[in-house]
């Protein structure tokens, strides 16, 4: 039987995994080979499908081949809620204690009868937040075991162009190399291609199977409201959701700070209607209170910060009301897919008001710190050898999630070297020079965020498909305009207005000199992307200056644009 074929029968007789989708398979036997794969794919496509199959394979056929008990995979996943989701559904299917947690929800003797159940063969599947993994312990202990696969859920937090940047994901390539390099699953609902290569990048993966599918959410409409005065938009938002709720539908709305969620669900529960507001500043307890409410239909409304919906695989959300613009369209698009996951149609709107981008950018301004960059270095230097996190911590009076942090800089501008004994220089250039270098890195990054900005604020204020836009985004082509967003409407109900948009070109033209996803070089900006055409407007993607729109007369006028 090839692996293929026992892959699908183990899926089909462990799982009752019948049918599986497209790329699933594609996914399992590569991981089942040695393979890194990158699984783009919505919630509810069967992402966990993928690592759950191969890892159980792995597992027997470590026990078949060498007559000992087999390895387990170890899942870093950044929520405890989603970690024990999967783990009730791993032990519902294969018996209990087939997967393990090590959490701050459970107590030390259940800790450590996880830890016997891995170290003794008996779990196949080890869950992780990735903080554990920042402990050097945690990772020598992992290191003594036969692991059959690392697997990293929500991959775009590695990525710090993602929308859900956390700091001890970007330490999982350094750990990955700590565990003797096991093959990579890396799964996410949404990445833009910047962030893929980046998740690529940070995760040290090697010649990935990159598997992207299900982009396109057709059921999903799509709505931009706009407005002058911030009071009508408030008005506008609630008088919205209500009028949804009324008609038993249940929906998110979300909001830009924690003080303005409270706002809007204390006026939608003064209405009558069942709100929670939800955002980090609000208790474990309360959180995980509020995420099982929502998912039991007990609340209509959740009015929440990005803090919630990751891995929500709730299929009935039947809207997603953004009362702010978000930072970026990977954050919109990632948080509008949490709608409509039955299939049935969904509304995504989002109410825009042009000033609302000054706080964006106000949120996403976050200058490097070239004083605390410079005294982790000074530590360093004077230490004159590896120094651990924790020791940095106390040595510099950061806490250690500020130090974490401060290390990842330095790490991307080479100057650092993370490994098993911790931190190290890893130049002999001056201090300064090290820190104007992770400054200069920093400041690029300062750029790309605000141009992502410019792009959120191109797709609320564009005359053409907002569907098309929104794929152009992510490196995807839709070829006609989809007949369900807003200008699609609005152009079907005046013929007289056609939108604007792509134009397809007259048979006997010349090859486009810059398809979509070709390679570019400006003369100033250097290497970029080809994301997007509109009429005379061509989007390039920039590695160090973000998301630039170019005249396309303009560019072959002055040739500024040459293929790579």
């Amino acid at each position: 039987m090839s692996d293929e074929s026992a892959l699908a029968a183990l899926a089909a007789e462990s799982f009752s995994l019948d049918a599986l989708r497209d790329g699933q398979l594609a996914a399992m036997s590569a991981l089942a080979e040695g393979r890194d794969v990158l699984a783009v794919m919505p919630t509810g496509y069967g992402k966990s499908a993928t690592y759950q199959v191969a890892a159980l394979y792995l597992h027997q056929q470590q026990q078949k081949l060498h007559g000992r008990t087999g390895g387990p995979a170890v899942v870093v996943s950044p929520l405890i809620a989603l970690q024990e989701d999967q783990l009730e559904g791993l032990n519902r299917h294969l018996g209990e204690g087939a997967a393990v947690a090590v959490n701050s929800a459970h107590s030390d003797a259940d800790v450590e009868a996880a830890w016997d159940a891995v170290e003794s063969g008996k779990a196949v599947y080890l869950f992780l937040a990735p903080e554990q993994l920042a402990k050097q312990e945690t990772v020598e202990r992992i290191a003594r075991l036969d692991l059959t696969l690392l697997v990293v859920d929500e991959a775009h937090c590695v990525s710090s162009w993602g929308h859900d940047f956390r700091p001890d994901y970007l330490n999982l390539g350094n750990v990955r190399e700590s565990l003797g390099n096991p093959p990579v699953a890396a799964l996410t609902a949404t990445a833009s291609p910047p962030v893929r290569d980046e998740i690529v990048e940070r995760l040290g993966m090697q010649d990935p199977l990159i598997l992207v599918r299900g982009f396109d959410r057709p059921n999903i409409s799509l709505e931009v409201v706009r407005h002058h005065e911030d009071k009508a938009k408030r008005k506008a938002v609630l008088s919205q959701v209500a009028s949804l709720t009324t008609s038993g539908q249940k929906g998110l709305v979300y909001a830009a700070t924690r003080k303005d969620t409270e706002k809007y669900a204390a006026k939608l529960v003064a209405q009558g209607i069942r709100a929670e507001a939800y955002h980090a500043g609000r208790s474990a307890s309360e959180r995980e209170l509020i995420h099982e409410q929502f998912l039991a239909d007990d609340l209509d409304v959740v009015v929440a910060t990005t803090a919630f919906g990751m891995g929500i695989d709730k299929p009935n959300v039947r809207f997603v009301v953004h009362a702010d613009i978000p930072e970026s369209l990977d954050a919109y698009y990632q948080e509008i897919g949490r709608g409509g996951r039955d299939g049935d149609n969904a509304r995504a709107v989002l109410h825009y008001r042009s000033e609302d981008l000054g706080l964006r950018k106000f949120f996403g301004t976050h200058a490097p710190d070239q004083e605390s960059l410079l005294a982790v270095l000074k530590v360093l230097k004077n230490a004159g050898a590896p120094a651990t996190k924790k020791v940095l911590a106390e040595l510099t009076g950061f806490p250690p999630r500020r130090v974490t942090a401060l290390v990842n800089q330095l790490e991307e501008a080479d100057a650092v070297k993370v490994g098993k004994r911790g931190v190290r220089l890893a130049s002999k250039a001056k201090l300064r020079s090290l820190v104007a270098h992770a400054v200069e890195l920093a400041e690029a990054r300062q750029r790309v965020d605000h141009s992502r900005l410019t792009m959120m604020r191109a797709y609320a204020e564009t005359d053409s498909c907002r569907r098309q836009f929104l794929l152009g985004y992510f490196g995807e082509e839709l070829a006609k305009a989809c007949g369900n967003c807003d200008v699609c409407t609005e152009a079907a109900n005046h013929p007289d207005v056609r939108p604007t948009g792509k134009e397809t070109p007259d048979a006997g033209a010349s090859p486009d000199p810059f398809p979509l996803q070709s390679a570019v070089i400006h003369k100033e900006w250097g290497p970029g992307l080809v994301m997007r055409h509109e009429d005379d407007v061509i989007t390039v993607l920039f590695e160090h200056e973000g998301y630039k729109t170019l005249s396309r007369s303009t560019v072959m006028e002055h040739e500024l644009l040459r293929p790579a």
